[in-house]
């Protein structure tokens, strides 16, 4: 999964993430050391993986939902993503607010980004 896409899931799902946000966040950077952690904890428990493939999921159906203009639709759908989000722990939360000072383009971002790759292995069974 691209950086990008886990922004704009983690964005629709009402995250203060932007790879390049304009406000400075207060949240520490994210490392590679920290997506480690979160693709560990999530892939090592299956109601986690669960929530994050069906949010992965909803993240493509809001992205039609935008390009269709259904704004509502992409609240409804944004509104479930926001309550899957929650089910993957505070460290999930604390990974998204950190990538806001990582950008995607940068060593740092592209290993990341990597990183959470990994995780539509999760996905894919």
């Amino acid at each position: 999964m691209k950086l990008k896409l886990i922004a704009a899931i983690a964005v629709v799902a009402g995250l203060p993430f932007c790879a390049q946000a304009q406000q400075p966040s207060d949240a520490p950077k994210a490392t590679n050391a920290d997506a480690q952690r979160v693709v560990k904890m999530i892939t090592s428990d299956k109601t986690k993986s669960q929530a994050y493939c069906d949010m992965t999921k909803i993240g493509d159906q809001i992205e039609q939902a935008q390009q269709k203009h259904d704004d509502k639709a992409a609240d409804a759908l944004a509104q479930k993503a926001d309550e899957l989000a929650g089910k993957l722990g505070p460290e999930w939360d604390a990974l998204m607010n950190g990538l806001q000072s990582v950008d995607e383009n940068s060593k740092d971002g592209q290993a990341i980004a990597a990183t959470l790759q990994s995780l539509d292995k999760v996905c894919a069974k």
